[in-house]
């Protein structure tokens, strides 16, 4: 009895653990979603992501406000986003050279700032993680608990945000041009539609997104900022979008998939595996490539992605 005890709560770590560890990349996934439906590609949400960690940490370390440091990190993140709505609105260069150039540029401009703002110290800065919210209750239920009632405010916020992005894109004016900006912007723009306007307006906001994310790896996971904080999360956050084929609910779902083999490979190494730790590192990442290798005919794309729009050019 005392083994499937230990073996319940083991189980019931990894689940929590999951669903904290998909996160960040739902925002991200999410947020690059908004983007792509309105034809922009944006391989630069990593940079975002790691300007939106920096952000979310000196705003919350100087202010002691995590709202604050939240609206830094959508801020920081979406000034990255101007940048590489000019680079592919405006001047229409290369959606994939400039969302390399942005990936670039926030991950080399973060750590900067970072050094410029705090130098070099013995002792990292850090802020308070961000507590949880306690469900009078709910919390304490067996089992379910604490998978579903002992999370971080963020972690509400990202599962709202799936039924609300659907909601967004789908059921609103708004959503339509995005939609219909994405498939065919010469008709967009012959029915009114200012395809610059809206192209800029998705890729912010999909910025402003992935700036959270950013920010809860240092303000939810580890309470610090370091270089490269989030490991690569924009690119898992790209591959969400396909794997979920520009859909919010299957987003969600692909991210609670990265998060559950995260969880379960940090578990396998708490455990002492006898597995080496470099392949355990690398199980979340192998796990979209081969969703993806499966998926490759039946993206569903927009299909304007990636194109740039010239007005009155036939």
């Amino acid at each position: 009895m005392k083994l499937a005890g230990e073996t319940e709560a083991v189980i019931i770590g990894i689940i929590a653990s999951g669903i904290r560890l998909a996160t960040p990349v739902l925002f991200a996934g999410l947020g690059e979603k908004i983007a792509e439906r309105s034809g922009i590609l944006n391989l630069g949400i990593e940079g975002m992501m790691l300007m939106g960690a920096f952000g979310g940490f000196i705003g919350t370390y100087f202010t002691g406000n995590y709202v604050i440091g939240i609206l830094l990190a959508m801020a920081s993140a979406g000034i990255l986003a101007v940048l590489k709505g000019f680079l592919s609105i405006t001047i229409r260069t290369n959606q994939l050279a400039a969302g390399l150039a942005i990936w670039l540029l926030g991950t080399g401009l973060a750590a900067l700032l970072y050094r410029l703002t705090f130098g070099v110290r013995t002792a990292a800065p850090s802020v308070e993680l961000m507590p949880k919210i306690d469900i009078p209750g709910l919390s304490n239920l067996p089992g379910i608990g604490p998978i579903l009632f002992n999370h971080d405010p963020l972690v509400y916020i990202g599962f709202l945000l799936v039924p609300l992005t659907y909601i967004f894109i789908f059921k609103t004016n708004l959503g339509l041009k995005i939609r219909t900006v994405g498939e065919n912007p010469k008709q967009a723009d012959a029915l009114g539609v200012n395809v610059y306007k809206i192209r800029y307006l998705a890729v912010i906001v999909g910025g402003a997104l992935a700036g959270i994310g950013g920010a809860y790896y240092s303000l939810v996971q580890t309470g610090y900022f370091l270089e490269n904080v989030t490991g690569g999360a924009g690119w898992i956050a790209l591959a969400l979008v396909i794997f979920g084929r520009w859909k919010s609910q299957w987003i969600l779902v692909g991210a609670l998939i990265f998060g559950m083999v995260d969880a379960f490979q940090l578990g396998l190494q708490a455990l002492g595996t006898t597995l080496p730790y470099q392949f355990l590192l690398m199980l979340p990442y192998l796990i979209p490539i081969a969703v993806l290798v499966g998926l490759y005919k039946r993206t569903g794309a927009p299909a304007a992605l990636a194109t740039p729009y010239v007005r009155g050019e036939r």
